[in-house]
């Protein structure tokens, strides 16, 4: 499996910790307040993506789904609402995260059809050929090694399954990129520290992107792993992108 910049960037550089083990103790620190931070820092856009992320599976009609990285269920909970399969799994290395979205499973009456475990997506416990669909939305960042946590993925899919990915990218065009830069560096990290007590998690989310392989490298990784039918569609001029592949 090849090495990738991304794989090495941390939360906490002065850390002895592996990332894995970094992620999932930034996310434990934050998850009291990721669902408002997520909805505030995107002006509430982030709904809008995850609705699109979601329709790239709609002709598939899958009765099983796996959410990798599932955080805090949003993914799971508008997939169970929007496809309507019978199976919905989540998996998590946060328990903080998990705990949250349990709690949310309750009070929307949803703990029957959505499952939520602490699992990790480059060992996911699960047999071969398991879910019609995955989704990750922004987890693929977090993934300690990269191709290891997609070939997973791809073994635990059903043959004609389909994963989805959303994930944040950069902005090509000047003025926006220039803005988003501004946010991202200054603006993000200077309010996840005001409302989470935890800047070191908004900072590390600006240099995971950057160092992130996007758009055509991310689908040519997918196609090395053996998916197939890969495309990538880039959201809000940029700052986001959907990707496809099939096994």
């Amino acid at each position: 499996m090849a090495d990738y910049a991304h794989d090495t960037v941390v939360p906490y550089k002065d850390s002895d910790l592996r990332k894995k083990q970094q992620v999932a103790g930034m996310f434990d620190d934050i998850a009291f307040r990721y669902d408002f931070l997520n909805r505030f820092l995107s002006a509430g856009i982030d709904v809008s993506w995850r609705k699109k992320t979601i329709r790239q599976l709609a002709a598939l009609h899958p009765k099983s789904l796996l959410d990798v990285a599932t955080g805090t269920a949003d993914m799971a909970i508008m997939a169970s609402g929007m496809l309507k399969p019978e199976k919905i799994v989540g998996i998590d290395i946060s328990d903080g995260m998990l705990e949250i979205g349990r709690a949310k499973l309750k009070k929307l009456n949803l703990q029957d059809r959505i499952q939520l475990l602490n699992g990790d997506s480059e060992t996911i416990n699960f047999e071969n050929d398991s879910f019609e669909a995955v989704t990750v939305a922004f987890g693929v960042r977090n993934f300690e090694n990269l191709e290891k946590g997609l070939a997973e993925i791809r073994r635990v899919l059903k043959p004609g399954g389909k994963l989805v990915v959303l994930e944040f990218s950069k902005p090509k065009a000047p003025v926006v990129k220039g803005m988003y830069n501004l946010y991202m560096r200054y603006i993000c990290p200077g309010v996840g520290k005001l409302f989470s007590k935890n800047r070191s998690a908004y900072q590390y989310l600006d240099e995971s992107i950057k160092q992130f392989p996007e758009g055509k490298n991310f689908t040519a990784i997918l196609d090395k792993l053996g998916y197939r039918n890969t495309y990538s569609k880039p959201l809000s001029l940029g700052i986001c992108s959907i990707y496809c592949g099939e096994k």
